[in-house]
């Protein structure tokens, strides 16, 4: 099987079962499951990845509800992003912080995109005060740019977790504000989970998290090419995917990195976690950004948890784990309904229904 790649696992697959007969959604899971499986046995080689009970891992961070709980206890997640071209990406992230459970979930983004993300939803609470090159004049920028870093100011240590680069784009003058202000949560010491053009401004300025221990990256499969080029001055090594994830997280000063693939690989540097159960083979754009809404509630219950007793890992490698699980359970669900026309939207909507059923809330 070395020499199958993913798609072509997942074809051979379902020529087998219209040989054998019968195409039903309850099948659909075990074959993709199996596609998962014999993947990673073809990338793994001497990188073989232990599977962790990333069920029990969410079960353990997961808060209970309870009368005596007030409003931001479970969670103030923080997303930047989102400009002219892009208002999904930060909507989906913030969305489903809050699908999940988090209290509060707030979007910094330009002028142009704060009014259209508004229109989604009106349980997200916009901040639109970022701002790009187009609509400032040169000899403005460091007042603009102050402006900005002060307005975030005011909200940082209210913040639990911050999620970086959802639509954001890549204007220069936009870049350096969030530069500015990746500096000021890691001296307030909030987390930051980085995602889409985040990961393009950090792999070009590295220092933004080298060493920071509460940085996750969730690269894709290009974003992770890109970043191990810069980094390890290589190219992807998928026989030995194992030690080289390792060797990246290391070689950036211990950040947690999130590989998403067929085979989820989460790594802070000293190990390495893989989850693979449920998922779907549906690749609808967007399922990144549920993804890094959903790993910054679970750091944010994480390192909730840290602070009452020993858990088995860092909070960033156990909120990685667990959104990535429940990623998995309510993409596998969607797809069982909607099949080929599964979307993002689709995927919001069973969060919580799959958080339930991985830990049901206490009657």
């Amino acid at each position: 099987m070395v020499g199958f790649s993913h798609g072509a696992v997942i074809r051979r697959q379902q020529f087998l079962t219209r040989c054998l007969g019968g195409y039903s959604s309850s099948t659909t899971n075990i074959r993709y499951s199996s596609a998962v499986k014999m993947q990673s046995s073809a990338s793994g080689g001497g990188g073989a990845s232990p599977e962790v009970d990333a069920v029990t891992i969410l079960r353990s961070i997961t808060p209970s509800l309870d009368t005596s709980r007030h409003k931001g206890q479970a969670g103030k997640i923080a997303v930047v992003g989102g400009c002219r071209e892009y208002t999904g990406a930060p909507y989906f992230a913030a969305i489903s912080a809050l699908k999940i459970g988090a209290d509060l979930s707030h979007v910094f983004c330009t002028k142009d995109a704060a009014t259209v993300i508004k229109s989604y939803s009106p349980e997200l609470i916009v901040h639109p005060i970022l701002e790009e090159s187009y609509s400032v004049r040169e000899e403005d920028k460091k007042s603009i740019s102050a402006k900005v870093i002060e307005e975030v100011d005011k909200w940082m240590e209210r913040f639990d977790c911050l999620v970086i680069g959802p639509g954001l784009g890549r204007d220069p003058f936009l870049l350096d504000c969030v530069s500015e202000i990746m500096k000021r949560a890691k001296r307030s010491n909030v987390p930051m989970v980085i995602d889409g053009d985040g990961l393009f401004l950090v792999t070009n300025s590295l220092d933004l998290i080298t060493g920071y221990p509460l940085a996750v990256l969730t690269p894709n499969i290009n974003e992770y090419k890109r970043l191990v080029q810069k980094v390890l001055e290589c190219e992807v090594n998928d026989r030995d995917g194992t030690q080289q994830l390792l060797s990246l997280a290391k070689g950036i000063g211990g950040v947690t990195i999130l590989r998403k693939g067929a085979s989820d690989l989460i790594s802070n540097g000293e190990t390495v976690s893989a989850v693979s159960s449920f998922g779907s083979p549906r690749r609808c754009g967007g399922q990144g950004d549920i993804l890094s809404g959903s790993v910054a509630v679970f750091i944010s219950w994480a390192r909730q948890c840290t602070e009452k007793r020993e858990l088995s890992a860092g909070p960033t490698v156990l909120g990685c784990i667990a959104g990535s699980v429940l990623l998995r359970k309510a993409a596998s669900h969607a797809f069982e309904s909607k099949r080929r026309s599964t979307l993002t939207t689709d995927i919001i909507e069973h969060l919580g229904e799959s958080l339930e059923e991985l830990c049901p809330v206490s009657e």
